[in-house]
Parts: structure tokens; C-alpha cells; sequence
């Protein structure tokens, strides 16, 4: 008998498939040009938020919805869970709002009843204010 009760089963499931889902979305995003154009984006085109976006509310409402669950809570990416960096995104604001209304995969959808474009704004100011991943400075990943 397993040691984990039947709903931590349900969710590692849930998570593997979550996992597999945002791979496969991954290299989708990196093979279709059109996309990828988007990624490229400067970062001009990605401070397009709001000027009145609170990056502090932004960090509770980042906690209080559970984006931490699935993206660790700075945004980072989680070991136990399979949600991707996010912090900062790489999308302007109008596409990070326009996913989190109809994502893919396993994430739920945040539609305008469930968090206000303020509410939003103030997320995607918060995740802004993240340092982007230093891959450079990790010496292995250099060699």
C-alpha cells in the first residue's frame, strides 16, 4: 500500500501531465517563427503595464490566487511542481493577460471575474521586477 494518500497520487499525476503539456509547449514556442518573433520582444514592448501597477500587490495576489504553487514564489519555477520560470516574462503584458484568460495545459483559466486587468498588471509588475536567470554566472553551464 502506498504511503501517499490517494489525492497526492492524483495530483503528482496531474503534474507529470502538466509537465509533459508545457514541454511540449515550450518547443513549439521555440520551433514556430511567429512565435518565436514574439519572445524576442524588446524590453520596451514588455513595459507596457499599467503605470499604475503595484508590484507589492502584485506579490499578494501572486501568493493569494497560488501562482506560487505551480511557479515557486519568486516566479522561479518549482522542483515539486512543474509550472516554468516566469519571472520576468518574456511575453508583453497584453499576451501574459491574453494566456492567463485562455491558457493550455493544466493551468487554470484567470478570466476578468476571477482577477481584474488591475490585478494583473500589478502581477506582471511584480514578476518585471525579477531578475532575469543568470545562466552566465553558474560556472558548469559555462564550460
Amino acid at each position: 500500500m502506498s504511503t501517499f494518500p490517494h489525492t497526492t497520487r492524483a495530483r503528482k499525476y496531474r503534474c507529470t501531465l502538466a509537465f509533459r503539456r508545457t514541454a511540449i509547449a515550450a518547443i513549439v514556442f521555440l520551433v514556430v517563427p511567429g512565435v518565436h518573433a514574439q519572445s524576442n520582444a524588446s524590453q520596451d514592448e514588455k513595459a507596457d503595464v499599467a503605470p499604475s501597477a503595484n508590484k507589492e500587490n502584485g506579490k499578494k495576489l501572486f501568493v493569494n490566487n497560488g501562482c506560487y504553487e505551480c511557479h515557486g514564489r519568486e516566479g522561479q519555477g518549482a522542483v515539486q511542481a512543474t509550472g516554468p520560470r516566469i519571472g520576468p516574462p518574456q511575453l508583453s503584458f497584453e499576451a501574459f493577460a491574453k494566456y492567463l484568460h485562455h491558457p493550455t495545459g493544466q493551468m487554470p483559466p484567470y478570466t476578468s471575474k476571477v482577477i481584474s486587468d488591475q490585478e494583473l498588471a500589478d502581477v506582471y509588475a511584480f514578476l518585471q521586477s525579477k531578475p532575469k536567470a543568470a545562466s552566465k554566472d553558474i560556472l558548469l553551464l559555462n564550460q
